[in-house]
């Protein structure tokens, strides 16, 4: 077991990350993002599909590569940790994969596989993969297809999205459609028979993650 205060905090790291963005991003714009993750909070509070004991939906999606990865040959190596995000634009994405990157030598000590999913094309995936340096699958749900089976997905604000827009960011070019739809940030740990062991979200405040202590908990690390 790890003591606890060797273990990265997302909290820890999402103080600084707001202190940042405050002085980054104009008041007006950042007033937005803020409003959409409150009313988030409270739209989504319970948005999980599936919980501890259920079993988990066989899925093979592309990886950054366009390789087909399956959750099937995954579960053949060990457990899997899986979470889902929203997107390499969004900044408490960024920490959340990063913050997890930290772990990912104690997960692989405990015999399972790490896996982040979001609904961006492969070539997002990319760019998602090489600037955080992240060295875990991370695959391209388009559609949201497999996110919808655990967790609830919901349409971006066009406030949200017109905003991204004044700021120079094009919301729509990560993604297949222009559907605007993505999943509430949630963890799943599946062990090797299909089972759901663990199920995490901190809701749809997206500001907030679930916790890499909570994580290496539930794989027993």
């Amino acid at each position: 077991m790890l003591d606890k205060n060797t273990i990265p905090s997302y909290r820890n790291s999402l103080n600084g990350l707001i202190t940042q963005l405050g002085e980054m991003l104009p008041a007006d714009k950042l007033a937005i993002f803020n409003n959409d993750a409150g009313q988030f909070a409270e739209k989504y509070a319970s948005p999980l599909k599936l919980g501890k004991g259920d079993k988990a939906p066989l899925f093979s999606l592309p990886n950054a590569t366009g390789e087909s990865i399956s959750l099937e040959k995954l579960l053949a190596q060990g457990p899997v940790v899986l979470t889902f995000y929203r997107g390499v634009w969004c900044p408490y994405c960024n920490l959340e994969l990063k913050t997890y990157q930290q772990i990912l030598p104690q997960i692989k000590q405990a015999g399972a596989n790490l896996v982040a999913v979001s609904p961006m094309t492969p070539d997002n995936s990319v760019q998602m993969k090489d600037s955080n340096e992240l060295q875990f699958e991370v695959l391209s749900d388009v559609g949201n297809q497999v996110a919808r089976q655990f967790t609830t997905v919901f349409k971006n604000s066009e406030s949200s999205i017109q905003a991204m827009s004044d700021l120079g960011y094009d919301f729509y070019s990560f993604y297949d459609d222009t559907s605007a739809e993505l999943p509430v940030p949630a963890v799943f740990v599946i062990s090797t028979d299909g089972a759901i062991t663990f199920a995490g979200s901190a809701g749809g405040d997206y500001r907030e993650r679930v916790e890499p202590a909570d994580i290496l908990e539930a794989i027993g690390q």
